[in-house]
């Protein structure tokens, strides 16, 4: 695996000749060895329908590619951040929450309405994350950026998930997401409009979730 949590906040990255990482622009704390930066236009591996996709939405992240020999700590605006590691499976990731990821995996771009139908695109608004949501597949590790840590609840067949959509995070696995109503149980308590909406994620797989409902 590519990176190494040091604390809550920070990952450091091991760059190898001949392999690639990309981060956010910004993101990079401190390096030693010989390593470079530069702006990448093109979304990541096999990232031209990727960046077609978010600068439609104008939901692009800015990256930068990573090369060279030697390690680089990276972090962003103190933020948790938690690594996960894919093997051959499918990260669903909101972009701005992409710290850096390997270049062996290769990035996409999904439509919300794909998962979930017109649902998925409520979702993306009522989240505030948009339409559009990236994916990462292949093997791999991916560091993911949070508010107050993250916590990885399973989802299996016979228990399904419900999560606040502000609190939600990624997910991986053969999971389907849907946003369902709380009506009822929202008036019952008598709270506000945030707990209206709850994004119900079923299958077998893994969802990431925040520790809080703030936006990064």
């Amino acid at each position: 695996m590519a990176f190494e949590e040091i604390n809550s906040k920070m990952v450091r990255a091991t760059v190898a000749p001949g392999q690639r990482l990309y981060s956010q622009r910004g993101a990079m704390l401190a390096y030693q060895g010989e390593v470079s930066f530069t702006p990448n236009l093109r979304g990541g591996q096999g990232g031209v329908v990727s960046m077609i996709g978010r600068r439609v939405a104008n939901e692009d992240t800015p990256l930068m590619t990573v090369e060279g020999s030697g390690t680089v700590l990276f972090g962003h605006g103190g933020h948790h951040v938690q690594v996960i590691g894919l093997a051959g499976d499918t990260l669903y990731v909101e972009a701005d929450r992409l710290l850096a990821f390997e270049g062996t995996l290769e990035q996409g771009t999904v439509f919300l309405g794909a998962q979930g139908g017109v649902m998925g695109m409520v979702r993306g608004q009522v989240s505030g994350q948009g339409l559009f949501t990236t994916s990462l597949r292949g093997h791999g590790s991916v560091a993911v950026m949070a508010h107050g840590g993250v916590f990885e609840i399973p989802v299996t067949p016979q228990r399904p998930v419900r999560v606040d959509p502000q609190a939600y995070v990624a997910h991986h696995g053969d999971v389907r997401n849907r946003l369902s109503t709380a009506m009822g149980w929202r008036d019952m308590v008598g709270r506000g409009s945030g707990e209206a909406f709850q994004l119900e994620l079923s299958g077998s797989g893994t969802v990431y979730v925040q520790a809080s409902e703030e936006k990064l």
